[in-house]
């Protein structure tokens, strides 16, 4: 399946079927559900879960054009069925459209550092599932997702979550916890498409904080919900832990089953030579991170203009991702994902 790349991207996603309105925003935007195919496979895709991470919903849009135009016993349509939300946050999106668009081959940096906006916990899409069916102030966004997934009237076998990172030393995977004795093939296929686009794993070892636990060069299990409060709750902020609900990927196994739950994490920006020294500390990411510190700082106050911070941003290494890049590593992930719970149900 990884040769439909091409097919995919080159789908318009101007072209977007209407789709199933599963619900509104806080501001009434309508959130659109789309489910494709017959399969005995279920899988789930979502992103734009944080409103600032705009290239898996790009990315989603083309896939759901993409399979809106197969013929109906397509094989991909015959042996899966497709549950798609692109874009779970209309509201964020909104408010992030004044630096990228849709037809950006890479996101400006000035841009970018001038005007994102990301939603605090509480707000947060990706942590803020219904806690069970009596949570009623969970974000309408999430009631609704929720909602549609309990439609399907069966478990999944598989769910990604398409993330984004503003910066990284390269791409990075996190892994379902109760699947990481049985993702051998998975983070293989990863490795090896990472490295023949020309870039380098990104790595970090958190040391388990909020869930993120190192598994190897480019790899690290995903967070949940518990381990994200708990961490609040060890530096005696019990009002940011309790805004903590679950993640995509805990709901959806909530629904039942034991589905592979996978997330990309994918660079806006690379930063030269950040993970070579593992940490924590990562020398080269700190600084990074006082840098970007003083460039906002410098374009809020304008002390000088945007051309100098992004000539400095350009002489000291820092490159943005090609948006083709990391969509097509989005769909490397989920291909490997689908290949994986195959191998894991058929042998």
């Amino acid at each position: 399946m990884q040769e439909l790349f091409e097919e995919i991207i080159a789908a318009s996603p101007a072209s977007l079927p209407e789709g199933e309105m599963i619900g509104y925003s806080r501001e009434r935007r309508s959130l659109a559900g789309y489910c494709f195919g017959q399969g005995a496979f279920r899988i789930s895709l979502i992103a734009g879960c944080h409103a600032d991470e705009p290239v898996g919903p790009r990315f989603l849009r083309h896939f759901v054009s993409y399979l809106s135009h197969l013929p109906k016993h397509s094989p991909i349509l015959e042996d899966y069925q497709w549950w798609i939300v692109p874009h779970a946050n209309p509201d964020g999106e909104a408010v992030n459209r004044s630096w990228y668009r849709d037809r950006d081959e890479h996101i400006d940096f000035i841009q970018y550092l001038s005007h994102v906006r990301r939603e605090l916990p509480g707000d947060d899409i990706e942590f803020g599932f219904p806690r069970d069916g009596g949570d009623v102030d969970a974000r309408p966004e999430n009631k609704s997702v929720a909602a549609w997934w309990m439609k399907a009237g069966d478990s999944f076998h598989l769910h990604v979550s398409l993330h984004g990172m503003a910066f990284a030393g390269g791409p990075w995977f996190l892994i379902e916890p109760a699947w990481l004795s049985r993702c051998q093939e998975l983070k293989a296929k990863c490795r090896r498409a990472v490295k023949e686009l020309g870039y380098r794993l990104h790595d970090v070892d958190r040391q388990g904080e909020k869930g993120f636990r190192r598994l190897e060069e480019g790899f690290c299990t995903r967070p949940d919900s518990k381990s994200m409060t708990q961490f609040f709750l060890d530096r005696q902020d019990e009002l940011t832990a309790g805004k903590f609900r679950p993640s995509s990927m805990e709901a959806i196994r909530s629904v039942g089953g034991d589905p592979l739950t996978l997330v990309t994490e994918m660079p806006l920006f690379i930063l030269p030579k950040v993970g070579e020294t593992l940490g924590p500390p990562d020398p080269e990411a700190e600084r990074w991170k006082e840098l970007i510190e003083e460039w906002k700082d410098r374009l809020r106050s304008e002390q000088t203009g945007t051309g100098a911070v992004g000539e400095e941003a350009s002489q000291r290494g820092l490159r943005a991702m090609p948006i083709r890049d990391q969509m097509q590593l989005q769909w490397v992930l989920i291909v490997a994902g689908l290949e994986q719970v195959r191998l894991q149900i058929t042998g």
